[in-house]
Order: structure tokens, then sequence, then C-alpha cells
């Protein structure tokens, strides 16, 4: 039995073949796994379930069905962390606090997004403080609809603009913070996402830091079981 992670599909209507990719991944690579864990970043941008794309609700009636056959857990990313209850209900998908610690396979693992750990972007990280409040979130999904739209518009216009200008090192995660997590939860093993560069990391302390890939070129997906851990790359072209 083996238990898949993935994140960093950034799902959005220009780019169906994304999507495509993912309906793929859930036919043809779910077999035997025992649970799909949803790491962030679904879609590219949510700005509340109310206002969600036709294509959204179609795969949430997918995700609804193959819900049926394994545990489906998500966990929210920079970019849709407005997904709320309503989404999660219709998509099977069980909704998790941002850090969730789990025993995988006799591993003690904790599992997240990961912007929390890119402590050097000041700037994100204001933001996301904000963000974090739920009298924040209540305000915004009291907007218009035209409104949140216009919004969440501009911070991706904003972000996308940013993140060109950012170096390598702010962009990743900070080890001080990926070490005082360990420390926190007292885990011999990470998975994240968020930073689209993933990677198998032997750290110290027989620690373990596992980076999910993005689905912007590829698919890709993180198979974990008693034997250990892969990162499989999955082509768009593939039948």
């Amino acid at each position: 039995m083996r238990t898949l992670f993935i994140g960093d599909l950034h799902l959005s209507a220009d780019r169906l073949d994304i999507t495509q990719a993912f309906n793929r991944f859930l036919d043809t690579e779910l077999d035997d796994a025992d649970a799909l864990y949803i790491l962030g970043d679904l879609f590219e941008v949510w700005v509340g379930d109310d206002l969600a794309a036709p294509f959204a609700l179609e795969l949430a009636c997918k995700l609804k069905q193959v819900s049926q056959k394994l545990p489906i857990y998500f966990i929210h990313g920079n970019r849709d962390f407005m997904l709320g209850k309503q989404f999660a209900d219709a998509a099977g998908m069980q909704m998790l606090p941002e850090v969730t610690c789990l025993d995988l396979y006799g591993v003690n693992t904790v599992i997240l997004h990961g912007d929390s750990l890119c402590t050097l972007d000041k700037a994100y990280q204001r933001f996301r403080k904000l963000r974090s409040f739920a009298f924040a979130r209540w305000l915004y999904s009291c907007l218009p609809k035209k409104k949140r739209q216009a919004i969440a518009n501009k911070i991706r216009s904003n972000s996308q603009s940013s993140n060109q200008q950012k170096s390598y090192v702010i962009m990743d995660v900070e080890p001080c913070a990926v070490d005082a997590l360990f420390t926190q939860t007292h885990c011999k093993q990470m998975i994240h996402g968020h930073t689209h560069r993933p990677a198998i990391h032997d750290l110290t302390n027989d620690c373990k830091r596992i980076v999910v890939g993005d689905w912007y070129e590829q698919g890709s997906v993180l198979v974990v079981s008693a034997d250990g851990v892969e990162l499989k790359s999955l082509p768009f072209g593939a039948s």
C-alpha cells in the first residue's frame, strides 16, 4: 500500500491541460493507494465557494467519486486559502489544519503547504498573517462578487510581479524555520510544497524534508510506502 501527496496544481480555466492531466491521474494512479493528500494551491486562485468556476464544479464531482474509494485530505495553500467547507464537502475532501502530523508507515511526519517556512519573505509573511485572521476572511467574503474577483486578480498580479524580483533564497524555505518545526512537532520527516522545487533532502539528525513538485509543465506526485519515498513525474502527454 502507498500514500500519495500532490500540491501546487494551480488549476484554472485557462490551463485546462492541467485539469485534464489531473483527471488522468485520478483515473490511473490511485490503485492500491491508502489516501491522497493535496498540500494546497489546488487552484490558481479561489475567491469563494460561491464563485467556483464550472470546471472546478466538474472537478468536485470527480473528486467526490474518488473519495468513495479512498480518503482525500486537503491543506490550504496561499492561493486557495478561501476554499471553504461547501466546496470541500462537494469534493469529498477532508480539510486538515495547516500543520498536520501523521504516522506514515512508522515514520512521524509533518505535512503542510510550506509558505509558512519562507520566513525571509517579510512582505508575504505580513500578508499571510493578515489573511489568517478569521475576521479578515469573513469581511472579504461579504464583499460583492465582482469586488472579490477584482481583489483576487490584483493580488495574483502583484504576486507574480514581485516574485520575479525576489531572489532564490528569499523564495525558498528558511532552514531555521524548518528546524523549528521539526523541534515543535518531534517529527523525523516533513512533506510540503509551495516552492515548486521538488526534491528529497536528507538533513541532520536523520530527518528528511521532501518537496512535492508543481503541475505547470508536467504532473508530480510523491509516493510514500513502507519501502520509502519516491518523487514521480507525470508527463502531460501520457495516456
